[in-house]
Parts: C-alpha cells; structure tokens; sequence
C-alpha cells in the first residue's frame, strides 16, 4: 500500500476520475470545495470546505496534511491555483502558475500568443458595454473572460445582439470582462494531447460535435477516430505544440480546442490539464493509452509512461453527453444503455438538472462502440 498523500481541488463530477484513480492506487486523498454537496466528497479520506480558488487556504489544507502533491483533472478554475500553491509548497507540478493563468484568461491568452500568430483570432475586450461596442468584425463570439464550460457565451452578428447579451456574458466573469472574438464557422475538434521536457509524448485528434440549437459551442459528444484528412489532424497537434510552447508548457496534458477554417486549424481555447469531458477515457477505450494515469506517474515519479507520439489506430468509438434541458427531473428508466460499454450518471433519480448553461446539461455521459446512431434518445 503506498504512502502518497494527494491533494484534489474540487469534488464534483470531474474530479471523481481522479479521486478514484488515486483511491485505487491507495493514495491517502484529501479534497477542497467552495461547497459541501459535491457527489465526490464521500469517496475522499478527508475533506474541508475551502474554495480551490483560495490560495492561502489550499496551500493551509495542504501543509496540515503533509500532502505529496496538489492536482485536480477538468477544471480551468483550479489550474492557477494547483501551480501556484506547488511553487509556494515546492510540491511537483508541470507548469508556471503564470503559464496556468494565461491559459485560465482568455484575453491574456490571445495576447501571449500575438496578433500575427497562425491560428489565432482577432479580439477585443470589454468590461463596459461602450467598450464591447467598438467590436464591428461580424460576425463574432462574447464570452466572459475567465469563465468555463460554455457558461456566458453569445454568437453576435450586430451591435444590437451586443447590447441585449452583454450583461448575460458579463455577470459569469470574476473580474468582469468579456472577449469578443471572430466567428469561426467550420467543423470543430479537440486534440489531447501529453507532453515532457518540451516533446510531444501523445497526440490524439477527435471530432467534437456540438448543439446547433445552442450557442457557445455546448457539447454533445465526441467521436475517435477522426474523419478528417491526416494532413489537417496533424496540422491541429501542430498547432497545439506551437501554442504550448510560446505560452510555456512543457510537461503535462494539455487540450486543445479548435475550428477550422477552410480546412485551417484555428484555436479557441488551451488548457493545461485533461479536459473536462472524460476523454481520457474514451482514448483508453479506443487505443489504450491512459492519459489520467500518464499525469499521475509522471506528476509523483517524473517518470513517463508513455511512447508517443501521435496514436494512429483503435476501433471506432464515441463519448456521447447524457443532455436535459436545465430544470429536468431525472428519470434513468427512459433510456436503454444496453448497447454501452461504459454509463456515467451525474445524477440519481429524482434529482433536478441544475443550471449550468441556461440551455442544455450534462446529466451523465455514455461510451460505446460507434454502431450507426446519430445520438443517445429516450
């Protein structure tokens, strides 16, 4: 049994992944959260009440409890945080916290990588509704400046759907601004991608499909492998290597998320983590490679478990959102899952979808075989 002590920011669906990753490798696991409610509190060894944004009191948990290391899977929030209390703690994390907190801020991000930049966009930023005005590159996307998971996100075609939008976008920022960026309208993608000592370790692209009917890119489910052409993935997982290393990192996962325009890679966002939708899981399903044990092995021995660098095969598959309109009462009994190989339920029966978007929820998620349907229905 080890002896490791890990320190997970946050408790709630996304951070179940490693809580029970750590808990099967017999780590003692402790856990913060703004609130007491999170579904992976009573999986935890110990758990205290502390914001993940709270650095003082992260880095206050973390001494109390002699932990070995500080991470959290999913979470754009926790990043700046992670890195800064590893650097305060000299406790091992892959990243700068400067580095977390370009990636975390949307604008600094788009500033750090250049307006002459292949694959970035052009933007602007606003905090006062006559700031957001100036925008006039139609058609464009308002979203707040550090903010996650689709929250606060508008397609804006006029000054008019500035103004009826922007304090919608505005009120999901914690320093109360948003970007308005170029529209983008092309298919989307997502490279997952692993990397140390600055080399590409893994490198993976699948198709990211998202609600139409919804603005802000809200997902409904990915798919391995990719249907593009071979020459466009690989212009993604470059462009993914170029962004990480003029924003500075240089070991750890990282996803990246991207449109193309034309059949032209385009960023619209870069997280030093593993993202948000469990796609290290449908990966290890499709070819075999854990990514959420990589981070682990290499975050606590500095070891790499893996060979890389881009995986080229593995059988067809796809991740695919459990979706409810906000507001929903959770009945599990109205879908049929026998044909999955993996149910992830983010609720019991019962239960309210809380609001996350306003538009459409993550209420669990589902992998299986690609077998010809086009989506999971009741």
């Amino acid at each position: 049994m080890s002896s490791k002590k890990i320190l997970i920011l946050g408790a709630g669906n996304a951070q179940i992944d490693a809580i029970e990753y750590c808990k099967a490798q017999g780590y003692e696991v402790t856990g913060c959260s703004y609130t007491n409610t999170d579904h992976g509190i009573p999986l935890l060894d110990n758990f205290r009440q502390v914001n993940i944004c709270d650095i003082d009191g992260v880095v206050s948990l973390a001494r109390d409890f002699e932990v070995d290391a500080i991470y959290s899977v999913g979470s754009d929030l926790a990043m700046p945080t992670v890195m800064k209390a590893g650097e305060i703690l000299g406790l091992p994390h892959f990243i700068s916290s400067h580095t977390a907190g370009i990636c975390h801020s949307k604008h600094l991000f788009r500033e750090a990588l250049g307006k002459d930049f292949d694959g970035n966009v052009s933007f602007i930023t606003a905090a006062a509704l006559e700031e957001a005005l100036a925008f006039d590159a139609f058609p464009g996307m308002m979203k707040p400046v550090d903010s996650q998971g689709q929250r606060g996100c508008f397609r804006v075609d006029s000054a008019e759907d500035i103004r009826d939008s922007f304090a919608a976008s505005l009120a999901y920022s914690v320093c109360g601004r948003v970007i308005i960026e170029s529209f983008v309208d092309g298919p989307e993608i997502s490279v997952n991608a692993y990397i140390q000592d600055g080399k590409l370790k893994f490198g993976l692209v699948s198709d990211r499909i998202t609600f139409d009917e919804y603005p802000g890119g809200i997902i409904k489910r990915h798919l391995l492998p990719s249907v593009l052409d071979e020459k466009v993935q690989q212009a993604a997982i470059d462009l993914t290597m170029r962004i990480a290393a003029r924003v500075g990192i240089e070991n750890g996962p990282c996803y990246c998320q991207i449109k193309l325009d034309q059949g032209h890679p385009v960023v619209l966002e870069m997280a030093p983590r593993l993202d948000g939708c469990h796609m290290w899981r449908l990966i290890r399903h499709y070819c075999g490679v854990d990514l959420l044990d990589a981070s682990f092995t290499h975050l606590l021995t500095g070891a790499s478990v893996l060979d890389g660098p881009v995986c080229t095969s593995g059988r067809p598959c796809t991740l695919e959102f459990i979706s409810e309109k906000t507001g929903t009462i959770i009945d599990k009994s109205r879908y049929d899952f026998s044909d999955a190989d993996y149910v992830r339920w983010y609720y019991e029966d019962g239960d309210q979808v809380a609001k996350i978007t306003g538009y459409i929820e993550k209420c669990g998620y589902v992998i299986r075989d690609v077998d010809g349907r086009d989506a999971i229905r009741p």
